[in-house]
């Protein structure tokens, strides 16, 4: 497909990491022009992170008409919105836009295992990457998990097996991305600010398995009405996973054990006291993960191998320490209610809560409802911190505190914990306002917990 591209003019939209590894790739094969809206940064320490030799050009402030009208693909970053002016006065003067994903499916080789959801999709790719890697020789971790798909595409070979996270952002931009395994972990309300409404967000997820047909597997949540329904449409084999009922085949949560069924027979993957990760959720994603290396026929001794080995990813109910008889878990990543519900309810003990961040236009009633006596204390901080505290106060949830910072919030915590219990950092929001990332906020609340 590099001939798609050979000697085309391509707008690349967006400087972050994506951006930098889709202009790497296209280099010497494509008239590059590297764009960012944002005027005020350094075109100088944009070229530093681009080879030394790159012979695109950068270009930084308004879109100038002379850009829109010469060039023949827009690259989107994922954070860039499809529905922004300067992409509609793209998309009218006959510019092909794809994004970043389908740029590397259009240049890369082997077999694509593709994971979405609105949660789980971080720990089901990470925990699918490292039981491909028992089997597999060539296996790259790619996409929303932190590496650019593109940076890896020069190093596959026809053999290899690319694990990918898709965010929604990412997969709003595919048009030929045929993953031969795809999977949806859940679809909850979540980043309605970018798609508006809840049809555009689902319609971006179950892009996923768009262009899968009969030779390819699509795994999805049997408890969650909208993939119940979307299963009935596809045009691949679909796989169904349940942890709350058993099925006739498929995958499933029976008592302690992870079995999966086939025409009602009960085949054992694992017994979940084995395991690092806790919550049932995170079952779901071990289902997920079995699912996707059974499809790809990983041998099931290196498939328990796998799962015994696999400790938490960062950010997500990841134990830090315990202080004081106090155990404390960083669970930054859940950025949004069903996340961070998940994070309440794989609590076994009382919970001093830490929320609150930049409002993604969530309703928090039913992560308030999932408290349940568990959570003591519900310590708020940023920007929702008073919508939060309102919902708590609706639904008669009145031990509130607010913080100014995740300094004063950890502090109160460690004042306030009682030896037994847990200080649990679920946010329910993004981090942005207070933090670049979830990452940051996940770090400072880390070295905050260390220091005490």
């Amino acid at each position: 497909m590099k001939m798609e591209f050979q000697g085309k003019k391509v707008l690349i939209i967006g400087t972050g990491i994506s951006g930098i590894a889709a202009a790497k790739l296209l280099d010497g094969i494509s008239d590059v022009v590297l764009y960012d809206a944002d005027g005020a940064l350094d075109a100088m320490e944009i070229r530093g992170r681009l080879p030394e030799g790159f012979r695109g050009r950068i270009v930084l402030g308004a879109l100038c008409e002379e850009l829109v009208s010469s060039v023949d693909y827009a690259v989107l970053s994922p954070g860039v919105p499809t529905d922004l002016a300067d992409i509609d006065r793209l998309r009218d003067a006959g510019v092909k836009i794809i994004g970043e994903i389908e740029l590397a499916y259009q240049f890369g080789k082997g077999r694509i295992v593709a994971i979405t959801g609105t949660n789980g999709k971080t720990t089901t790719t990470a925990l699918t990457g490292q039981i491909m890697k028992t089997y597999y020789e060539s296996v790259f971790v790619v996409g929303n998990i932190g590496v650019p798909y593109t940076d890896m595409v020069g190093k596959m070979r026809e053999d290899s097996v690319t694990v990918a996270e898709m965010s929604s952002f990412q997969l709003e931009t595919v048009r030929d991305f045929t993953p031969q395994i795809s999977a949806v972990t859940n679809i909850t309300p979540d980043h309605l600010n970018r798609h508006h409404t809840m049809e555009n967000y689902i319609a971006a997820k179950l892009r996923i398995a768009k262009n899968q047909t009969k030779e390819d597997t699509c795994i999805l949540n049997y408890e969650d009405a909208v993939l119940q329904k979307a299963g009935e449409e596809l045009g691949c084999k679909v796989v169904w996973f349940s942890s709350a009922r058993r099925l006739e085949n498929g995958f499933c949560l029976l008592g302690d054990k992870i079995v999966c069924m086939e025409d009602g027979r009960e085949n054992v993957i694992c017994d979940i006291h084995e395991l690092n990760i806790i919550g049932r959720h995170n079952y779901e994603n071990v289902m997920v993960a079995v699912a996707a290396a059974m499809a790809l026929f990983v041998p099931l001794e290196n498939i328990r191998r796998a799962l015994k080995e696999f400790v938490a990813v960062e950010h997500r109910i990841e134990y830090v320490a315990e202080k004081n008889g106090v155990k404390y878990y960083n669970d930054s990543k859940g950025t949004n209610p069903d996340a961070s519900i998940q994070a309440v309810r794989a609590m076994t003990t009382g919970t001093l809560l830490i929320g609150g961040g930049y409002d993604k236009g969530s309703s928090y009633d039913e992560w308030i409802d999932s408290f349940e006596g568990k959570v003591r204390y519900l310590v708020l901080m940023g920007q929702t911190r008073d919508k939060i505290a309102e919902a708590a106060r609706r639904k008669g949830f009145t031990d509130i505190v607010m913080a100014g910072d995740m300094e004063e919030a950890v502090a109160f915590c460690a004042a306030h914990a009682r030896p037994g219990e847990a200080v649990l950092l679920s946010p329910c929001c993004a981090s942005w306002g207070m933090f670049r990332n979830y990452e940051e906020r996940g770090r400072i609340f880390k070295e905050l917990v260390h220091a005490l």
